[in-house]
């Protein structure tokens, strides 16, 4: 299927000494991640940008599972997407609590001035959310606490300097980045090769994401490249979603598959009698015969690939390859 035309919101590149600031976006600051923090801070810092924390980023500040109430996060993320001094905003963490105010986020505000917003697990959710309702480019990318201050540190130091200057590249620069760093772990899981928009999150988001107003238009998914990912409950959840997506229509509209290397993920390990995430993820597709790169670092499992939701992308399965054909940032929103 061909892929219908769509406005793009691209946020201006960021430039030495920009304010990045750090929020909690859904689940609170715990204390013994506060170092998760700073470490992040020391990193921006490092590519030249001034940072800050927003109001709500304190430790042991929390209202049950969220950082505050719905009505408080949004009031603050309306605020950073109001200050024209604000030129990103990074997420301390995911959580649960991004469904609580996608019906209050000032839309206007985001259209006036688009700004990249950093995160994935329950930001993926505000990523489709956004993209669907503005065009907003998504940054399903790494966020303070689980990842550039503590996936991070596992990492080798080759590995870090290349994902730092990766990352430094698609906040900064408006030309397309291109090939994205491979790593052992990604594998073919069916060849072929597909381009279309970059569309996912976190599997569980994208399913119920659509099931509300903020759905992702369903013809957007026409010729696109689907990318999630999974963290924690079971294979068969997994299957459950998948499920979901065929019979919403997206299986058979999209153009390929990247599947993200699952975490804690029950029924899963070696040698259980469960199904490899593989096995599911083909049941599933039938015979549809579109590619899937399996394995690729996009969520949960360690440092991040970026992710930007709505650029255009080249899939080859078979090389096990991809490629960002379109910049996250620019000067003026596009027509793709």
């Amino acid at each position: 299927m061909s892929e219908p035309a769509r406005e793009l919101l691209r946020p201006r590149p960021l430039q030495p000494g920009d304010l990045v600031v750090i929020a909690s976006l859904s689940a609170p600051l715990l204390p013994e991640y506060e170092a998760n923090v700073e470490h992040t801070e020391r990193l921006l810092e490092r590519m030249g940008f001034r940072v800050r924390r927003a109001p709500l980023l304190q430790a042991g500040h929390s209202r049950w599972w969220s950082a505050a109430d719905p009505a408080q996060i949004a009031a603050e993320l309306n605020t950073l997407l109001r200050d024209p001094e604000v030129r990103a905003i990074v997420a301390n963490d995911g959580g649960q609590t991004a469904f609580g105010y996608l019906d209050l986020v000032d839309l206007d505000a985001i259209r006036a001035d688009p700004k990249p917003i950093l995160g994935y697990s329950d930001i993926s959710l505000l990523h489709l959310a956004l993209y669907s309702q503005t065009g907003l480019v998504g940054f399903h990318a790494d966020m303070a606490t689980p990842g550039f201050g503590g996936n991070w540190l596992s990492a080798t130091q080759q590995r870090r300097d290349e994902l730092e200057g990766l990352y430094f590249r698609m906040l900064t620069d408006p030309d397309p980045i291109g090939a994205l760093p491979t790593s052992p772990t990604w594998e073919c899981w069916r060849a072929g090769r597909a381009e279309g928009a970059l569309i996912g999150g976190v599997i569980n988001r994208v399913a119920l994401v659509q099931a509300t107003r903020f759905a992702v238009p369903l013809e957007w998914f026409d010729g696109a490249v689907l990318f999630w990912e999974e963290m924690g409950g079971e294979a068969s959840y997994v299957w459950s979603y998948l499920q979901v997506l065929r019979y919403a229509g997206i299986l058979d509209r999209i153009a390929g598959m990247v599947v993200g290397v699952p975490r804690d993920v029950a029924g899963l390990e070696p040698g259980g009698s469960s199904p490899t995430l593989t096995e599911i993820v083909l049941d599933v597709l039938g015979s549809r015969d579109i590619p899937v790169l399996g394995n690729v670092e996009i969520g949960h499992a360690g440092p991040n690939l970026p992710m930007p939701v709505g650029t255009r992308v080249r899939l080859d399965a078979g090389d096990r390859s991809l490629s960002l054909l379109e910049a996250a940032v620019g000067t003026s929103s596009t027509a793709c």
